[in-house]
């Protein structure tokens, strides 16, 4: 997509109700006038624009202005070219009169006038005072842009008072409408890491959105995999247009305002003494005023920021590299002047002195790359222990750097910084400091094999010795089985966490187990239990005094109470606690931990049956892992391939299902198999299909796997085979209480008896948990069970619940809503040769598919056609196809 691309498409949105005030009040005839206030670029003429498009599609006669400084000295001079041939205002009684008079158009449809001023805070006060006898005498109605802070001019006081005129002030965009436009512009989804980017450097700001937008589709920075749009650098290249906009806008600085704005552009934010000690209140009071600053208040100080993102990039690149190093040295001095008291005093000396002379103190950059690590400013605090020398990189510096590389998503040179942190490593202390990152970076990040995980923590164990640090070990173990597969392995391991409670000496350690522990008891189907332990630890976490690692783990938690909550069978609850922990993440970068909860989100999604959702959500798990993540790309392909086919996009689901298969051999889980199983529904191959399905639940079933195991026998209950599955959900839902488990034992035996009643029961049960498609198809099936039996007003009744339930489902195609109430009137075999028919297939290509004769499929169909009354493929089509 080029730039003329994006600037043809780029909409009005957000301003719905700003348009429907003047849609009401441009044809009331006591109206005289619509004054649209706010900030430059916030899209005051773009709306004022549309507001005149639409009145000349009214019908209404249209002229536009232009105020400026310049036509301000000269009367009349901004709307001159809008007066009458004829009109006399040598003498401004009687010309103002045969102005309206030439301008009106008595018994006309439309009598008025529409006239638009862009910057009305700039007309001459005689064109103001003619345009407002104009208002009242009904002659135009006034359109008009006013920036804000510009409301006491005296033009916008003479032509905004009164009731006739209404007001509407402008604001930025927030969030929804950000994701709104750009997913207009770029025609289609677009993920949250760009939105996140593009909305803090734009501001909300419109008008610099579109222009960061262009620039970086131009760039290649912005870009589509095919699924998503998303970043391919945190840098968001904007346009020319967007740099002289901008440093016009600076230029109204004074020249002791800019150097102010330089200092800010290096090193915001700054409190208010500090920038006191080197500018005059009043400068600082013109920037503000100016709206080039703001002052916030932080806690117990005044802080000082660049009003916009972009004012900085702007400053920094115009500056010269003698003004940044003399810029931020003198920081440096009045930092250390004030006694670098403050905590974050030391990364901004670090940070000054590193950017000014490419060195800095080797005590200081340890101390500032800590605290910037904490504070998750991981770019940053790279940069800090990138510049320790060599000769003062020690454990634990190295062990920093490990961390912090993990956490940054650079996984292969944290496993380069790990190891050689773990052969530096001369105590038992620092094996076992050690020890977790570097597992969590081969399981998470670089997906190793159980062998190699179990070598690294044989390792440690030559090493480790104390009952604390074997218990260490073994937290480690039980989390590398569970990544693997090996959950009754895991559990076993963290067996004895109930016993050790809270009070464990490490508290880090006791947060891991925990976790571990939550996501094991999910996997096996125990939902309850997994909430109750996961909800222990976000209590115990904030208590529990850890910082650097406690805080890593944050995001996690809440992506494994996403999963506990779904496996206790509270689908809508685990969305909303998903959703709401991904929106309170601020900065964008993309860790481990961030990719697990919108994994878990993705398949909560797929749980509730709305595969849009899950899509966009697998989408961007892949587009974030590729190609350092293959564990986790892996699980995202293959869900990302189940929702594709769920819609009914073969083509998507077998690319997603062809990248997985290049990825190298890992931990396999069952299911992942879904993919594959509903590729093969999308072509109409039930039988392989169900084949693939009963594979991955004997495997599951094998593993310990239940919850999988359960996903996967409920699609074959919605494939045709209920009677196979009905019983072994039956146990399952004995051995694991929840409403999910037996809501879905109650859907199978239902389905397997033939029971509309029984089904009918259990879409309410699936409704109650959030499981919209189950429902759905659950109704469906029971409407076609009671028009067969001659019930037709249930049956009526029940296709209207499985309508209803079926419209949350984004459009998900399954066998049971596609083929309605015709298919089930057809045995199983005839409803896959159905099926397959009405995609086109041959006769010849349904017998080679289904391994059975030509004929055999040509008395199938025959059958077919008798049953549903109809007498070719077309029709057939016509029946089971949406």
């Amino acid at each position: 997509m080029n730039r003329n691309r994006v600037l043809q498409r780029w909409p009005l949105v957000g301003r719905e109700a700003e348009l429907r005030g003047f849609d009401e009040v441009v044809p009331e005839p006591r109206s005289a006038g619509f004054l649209v206030f706010g900030p430059a670029g916030v899209g005051k003429s773009r709306l004022a624009e549309e507001c005149l498009e639409r009145a000349a599609g009214l019908g209404y006669r249209v002229g536009r202005a232009v105020a400026t400084a310049a036509a301000a000295s000269v009367p009349l001079g901004a709307i001159a070219h809008l007066l009458p041939d004829g009109a006399d205002l040598s003498d401004p009684v009687p010309g103002f009169a045969s102005v309206a008079r030439l301008l009106s158009r008595p018994g006309a449809t439309r009598p008025r006038m529409v006239i638009l001023v862009d910057d009305v805070h700039l007309l001459d006060a005689t064109s103001a005072m003619l345009l407002r006898q104009l208002m009242d005498a009904g002659v135009i109605f006034l359109l008009g842009t006013v920036r804000s802070g510009e409301g006491q001019a005296l033009a916008v006081t003479a032509l905004g008072h009164g009731d006739a005129v209404r007001q509407v002030d402008l604001a930025g965009f927030g969030r929804e409408q950000v994701v709104t436009v750009l997913e207009q512009v770029l025609e289609g989804p677009v993920g949250r890491s760009a939105v996140n980017h593009l909305l803090t450097t734009s501001g909300g700001n419109p008008l610099y959105l579109r222009e960061l937008v262009v620039g970086a589709v131009a760039a290649g920075v912005l870009t589509c995999d095919g699924e998503i749009w998303d970043m391919t650098a945190d840098r968001v290249p904007g346009t020319r247009r967007l740099t002289d906009l901008i440093r016009s806008r600076l230029s109204v600085a004074p020249r002791a305002g800019r150097q102010v704005l330089d200092v800010l552009s290096l090193c915001e934010p700054l409190s208010l003494g500090h920038l006191e000690r080197d500018a005059e209140p009043q400068v600082l009071g013109q920037l503000e005023q100016s709206g080039l600053i703001v002052v916030v208040q932080e806690e117990r100080r005044s802080a000082v920021r660049l009003a916009h993102p972009l004012y900085g990039e702007v400053l920094r690149a115009d500056m010269t590299a003698q003004c940044r190093r003399d810029t931020l040295l003198r920081q440096v001095h009045l930092l250390k002047q004030s006694g670098a008291r403050r905590r974050e005093d030391a990364v901004h000396l670090a940070t000054y002195k590193l950017a000014a002379t490419g060195t800095a103190n080797p005590a200081l950059l340890v101390r500032a790359s800590a605290l910037a690590a904490h504070a998750r400013e991981y770019p940053r605090a790279l940069g800090l222990l990138r510049a320790i020398p060599q000769e003062h990189r020690g454990f634990r510096i190295q062990l920093l750097l490990g961390k912090t590389l993990y956490e940054a998503g650079d996984f292969q040179q944290a496993e380069d910084v790990l190891s050689q942190a773990d052969a530096m490593a001369t105590t038992e202390e620092e094996v076992l400091a050690a020890l977790p990152v570097r597992t969590q970076n081969l399981m998470w990040g670089l997906g190793a094999p159980y062998a190699k995980l179990l070598d690294v923590i044989e390792s440690a164990r030559c090493r480790v010795t104390s009952p604390f640090g074997l218990r260490v070990l073994l937290v480690n173990e039980a989390a590398s089985a569970l990544t693997v597969g090996e959950v009754r392995h895991s559990l076993a391991l963290s067996e004895d966490l109930e016993h050790e409670g809270t009070q464990a000496p490490d508290a880090t350690t006791w947060l891991w187990a925990a976790m571990t522990r939550s996501m094991a008891l999910a996997v096996t189907g125990r939902g309850e239990e997994a909430e109750g332990w996961i909800r222990r630890a976000i209590a115990f976490s904030p208590a529990s005094g850890e910082t650097h690692s406690a805080a890593t783990h944050e995001v996690a938690h809440w992506a494994v109470l996403v999963l506990a909550l779904s496996e206790s069978g509270r689908l809508a609850e685990a969305q909303e606690v998903g959703e709401r922990a991904f929106a309170g993440l601020t900065d964008a970068s993309v860790t481990a931990d961030r990719r697990l909860l919108a994994f878990y989100l993705a398949r909560g999604a797929w749980a509730a049956g709305h595969p849009a959702q899950a899509r966009r959500w697998f989408a961007e798990v892949v587009r974030a892992s590729r190609p350092h993540t293959p564990v986790v790309l892996s699980m995202a392909l293959a869900g990302l391939a189940a929702a594709a086919a769920l819609q009914g996009d073969g083509e998507a689901a077998e690319a997603a299902l062809a990248e997985r298969a290049r990825l190298p051999a890992l931990g396999f889980f069952p299911e992942e198999r879904l993919g594959e199983a509903w590729l093969y529904v999308a072509r109409g191959e039930l039988t392989r299909s169900r084949a693939v399905l009963t594979a991955a639940a004997r495997e599951a079933f094998e593993r310990g796997e239940t919850a999988s195991e359960a996903i996967l026998l409920t699609d074959l209950v919605r494939l045709g085979e209920a009677g196979e599955a009905a019983g072994r959900l039956a146990e399952i839902a004995a051995e694991c209480p929840g409403p999910l488990h037996r809501s879905r034992a109650d859907l199978a035996a239902a389905w397997a008896a033939h029971d509309p009643d029984g089904l009918l029961v259990a879409a309410d049960e699936l409704e109650a948990i959030g499981a919209d498609l189950l429902a759905a198809e659950a109704a469906s099936t029971a409407a076609s069970l009671l028009r067969a039996a001659g019930e037709t007003r249930r049956a009526n009744a029940a296709a209207v619940r499985a309508e209803d339930l079926a419209a949350r489902c984004e459009g998900a195609r399954t066998p049971a809503l596609m083929a309605r109430e015709a298919v089930v009137r057809l045995t199983g075999r005839e409803r896959e040769i159905a099926l397959l028919a009405s995609r086109g297939l041959l006769s010849k290509d349904i017998a080679a598919a289904l391994t059975i004769s030509i004929r055999t499929v040509d008395n199938h169909l025959q059958r077919i056609y008798n049953k549903l009354g109809i007498t070719t493929r077309k029709e057939l089509a016509d029946r089971l196809l949406p």
